[in-house]
């Protein structure tokens, strides 16, 4: 609400009086803290030091340390929904976030926009004086929004971040990330070569961003969501923090499992008889065989030092990335700002199992619909982690790090929704190194954070009436005991299908996998589990206590309807066609111009795949004007990367067509001898003649100068995304990781000559590939 004018105004300016005060924005509270949210993506309990797992966090111990470690803290096992919830304090359902972007249907709880009766507490508490800043991965934009042309009221500064430095989408390569700056796209400020890392970047970008609000605003709390690639995949990190965990998990997940879960007992993180069933809890048939988990003594000496190696790298990756935390906490010590500023750092989701039982060294094989080759997997081994390699470690580590729990991420058994916490506030926390089991969810953060700095959530924002918050404030168990009460009563879990409800220390969970295309849902068994003695959930009370369970099921159907959770959506997304078609029909799509032309020019950011011309699985032509010099060079078209992609370009005096499939080699490349100069029209034409083995578009490629052909021979191509996230379409440069070996390391942009327009002309023999779109889209969780 706008202040009054409290001066005067006469005719003349001489005899007025100013009230500057009527016109500045709100001061916050004196005394008011900072707030810093640490959120990690993909992480369950048992894998970091703080709950006794091999991987050392060394910031967040010391946090721990002189702070609080949560054992019962929870979410709703996916990312962009937990976000979501980070967001706005109501449940994802509500805030249109059951699920990712990528995968929205037009339902409510199902659109990825959150709606203006769930204003964010980014714009409250900027309107109270905090200056507000996002750093690192947003996976709350809508898909429709993504492009350089969409609305941007929902990116970060149209949500109440005065700025915003990162990645749009679930993941992005760690080497060579895609960017964004406020409302806009941007290329990385250096490579992997000068020493480049997304998570040594992002902690620049935040202690910049704190550091100019100081130098002008010293008195001015800020609010920092700070949001790594890490734990997510592609696993990326610097070979000296990957050799420190040589040889550290030779033991395999299971031992891992036995090892760390008496550790978590010791430090009264679990009750003491904590005990844990199967590496494959579920009955047949209930779950998605691509979340099975392989037995470690029936892999073979190669395949344990793979997987071990991934675990390494994994370690490495969070490791190095708590070590940039960590210059963020060292700033805020020696500035004299640690002793006020409350610290969250947390997980969004458990463990992931999305590597499927044998592990990835690029994971887009697997959403694009082809499968891994084990054999040349395990030639790059000593490649993983690095610029080579897009790698996820397999299902066994996603069990053996989520344990004692039930299944992983996407599951609403505790292996997806229970999670690490540590909370740091010397201010207002008299306790040290003490553990809370107070039960609670990522709900309550919102909650917890306007508690703390003296702010409430106003019953009307912009002339909406607001929803209540969802969650209650932690701040209560600040100074409670350890074992005291929660004052938290009920909480409802669903994520593609997967259901569950905690009622006053009882869970009750459906034995539904997620994406696992079951339907049936009121056919379905439930389990029961008393979590105030059993968290693992190892002892299902149904038979023992069925009043109580059909109590349970009661409540998550009222939980549901009032958070617009229905319709439930467990459509499997590999091998089952009928589902596939009723998803595709679902979801949103750009609209293609009648002509299946797309055109566009240099000088522009690079478009997103999911709203650029779709080449996937299709005839296509690709039309070039341009007009050359003697010294032209450098790519005119480009979209992917190493680990797939293809590319247009002109280097030593040759135009070469490449396509990269999937990164395997050899790299499909047709090259012609270009000795012109003027304008000319240089392009490709692919025609799938057929497909192959699994479903790839194969056929003859073209490559002409003119009307002129100059080159052919048969490629196959990608039915898939060519990448996850970022790695758009590029006029006149490739962003991030090179397309082809030919220029690799380098933007190569098109120098010598001007591109005056690229022409994407899509052929009438359109096949959409569901299966790997949907498997696409789902990965970028």
């Amino acid at each position: 609400m706008a202040k009054d004018f409290t001066g005067s105004i006469k005719l003349d300016v001489r005899d007025s009086v100013p009230d500057w005060d009527a016109f500045l924005g709100a001061a916050a509270p004196v005394g008011a803290p900072n707030v810093l949210v640490v959120l990690y993506d993909d992480t369950g309990q048992a894998a970091w030091s703080p709950y006794g797992g091999r991987i050392n966090m060394p910031t967040m111990d010391r946090l721990a340390a002189d702070g609080l470690t949560y054992s019962q803290w929870h979410t709703t096992a996916l990312c962009s929904p937990t976000r979501s919830t980070f967001l706005t304090g109501r449940n994802h359902h509500s805030n249109g976030f059951a699920t990712i972007s990528e995968s929205s249907t037009g339902f409510p709880g199902y659109n990825s926009h959150i709606p203006p009766e769930n204003a964010t507490m980014a714009n409250i508490l900027r309107d109270a004086g905090w200056s507000t800043y996002w750093v690192g991965k947003n996976h709350n934009v809508p898909i429709d929004e993504w492009t350089a042309g969409a609305s941007k009221k929902n990116w970060p500064l149209g949500q109440g971040y005065d700025r915003f430095y990162g990645f749009i989408g679930g993941e992005t390569n760690n080497w060579y990330p895609s960017l964004a700056e406020d409302n806009h796209y941007i290329d990385q400020p250096a490579l992997p070569e000068d020493g480049y890392h997304l998570s040594k970047d992002l902690a620049d970008q935040a202690l910049k961003m704190i550091r100019d609000s100081k130098q002008t605003e010293p008195d001015k709390p800020w609010y920092l969501w700070f949001c790594p690639g890490a734990n997510h995949a592609p696993h990326h990190a610097p070979e000296e923090y990957i050799a420190k965990y040589k040889g550290q998990f030779d033991d395999g997940y299971e031992a891992y499992r036995d090892w760390v879960v008496p550790r978590m007992i010791e430090r009264g993180l679990l009750p003491e008889g904590t005990t844990f069933g199967d590496i494959n809890p579920m009955p047949d048939g209930t779950f998605s065989q691509t979340d099975e988990v392989r037995p470690w003594a029936e892999l073979s000496a190669e395949e344990r030092a793979m997987f071990s190696r991934m675990a390494e790298v994994f370690a490495g990756f969070s490791e190095y990335t708590d070590a940039q935390v960590g210059r963020i906490v060292d700033y805020l010590e020696e500035s004299g700002q640690l002793e006020n500023t409350l610290i969250i750092y947390c997980a969004d989701n458990g463990a992931s199992g999305e590597g499927s039982p044998n592990g990835s060294v690029n994971e887009g094989k697997v959403f694009g619909g082809y499968p891994d080759d084990e054999a040349q997997n395990l030639t790059m081994v000593d490649e993983l982690g690095s610029p080579d390699t897009y790698n996820h470690y397999p299902t066994g580590w996603a069990m053996g790090f989520s344990a004692p729990y039930k299944m992983f991420k996407r599951y609403t058994y505790q292996g997806g929704v229970c999670d690490p916490m540590v909370i740091h506030w010397p201010a207002g926390i008299q306790a040290k190194g003490e553990v809370r089991n107070q039960y609670h969810h990522s709900t309550d953060i919102v909650a917890t954070i306007l508690d703390v700095c003296g702010v409430e959530m106003p019953k009307s924002y912009n002339g909406v009436e607001q929803s209540p918050l969802a969650g209650v404030s932690m701040r209560y168990s600040f100074d409670a005991a350890a074992d005291g009460p929660t004052q938290k009563e009920t909480q409802y879990y669903e994520m593609l299908g997967s259901r569950g409800i905690w009622h006053k220390g009882w869970k009750a969970v459906a034995e539904h996998g997620p994406v696992s295309g079951m339907s049936g849902f009121d056919k379905d068994v439930w389990q029961l589990f008393h979590t105030d003695v059993d968290r693992a959930e190892a002892h299902d009370l149904a038979e023992e206590f069925p009043e109580k369970l059909e109590e349970l099921k009661a409540l998550w159907m009222s939980e549901a309807e009032a958070n617009k959770v229905l319709p439930l959506n467990d459509l499997q997304i590999i091998g089952n066609p009928k589902d596939f078609e009723t998803f595709v029909n679902m979801e949103f799509k750009v609209p293609v111009p009648p002509s299946g032309q797309y055109t566009y020019y240099p000088g522009t950011t690079e478009i997103p795949e999911r709203s650029a011309a779709n080449v996937h699985g299709v005839s296509y032509k690709i039309l070039a004007e341009v007009d050359l010099t003697a010294d032209a060079e450098g790519v005119i078209f480009a979209h992917g990367s190493r680990f797939g992609g293809h590319a247009l370009f002109i280097k030593d005096g040759e135009v070469s067509y490449a396509y990269n499939f999937l990164g395997i080699p050899p790299e499909d490349r047709i090259s012609a001898p270009l000795k012109l100069t003027g304008r000319h029209i240089i392009g490709v034409e692919f025609t799938k003649e057929r497909m192959g083995e699994y479903r790839e578009g194969v056929g003859p490629l073209k490559l002409y100068i003119d009307e002129q052909l100059v080159g052919q021979q048969e490629i196959r191509t990608v039915l898939g995304h060519f990448s996850l996230c970022g790695e758009g379409l590029c006029i006149g440069y490739d962003s991030g990781d090179a397309v082809s070996s030919a220029y690799r390391g380098s933007r190569f942009e098109f120098t010598g000559g001007t591109i005056e327009k690229v022409v994407f002309d899509i052929g009438d023999d359109v096949y959409v590939d569901v299966e790997a779109h949907l498997a696409a889209a789902y990965a970028r969780d």
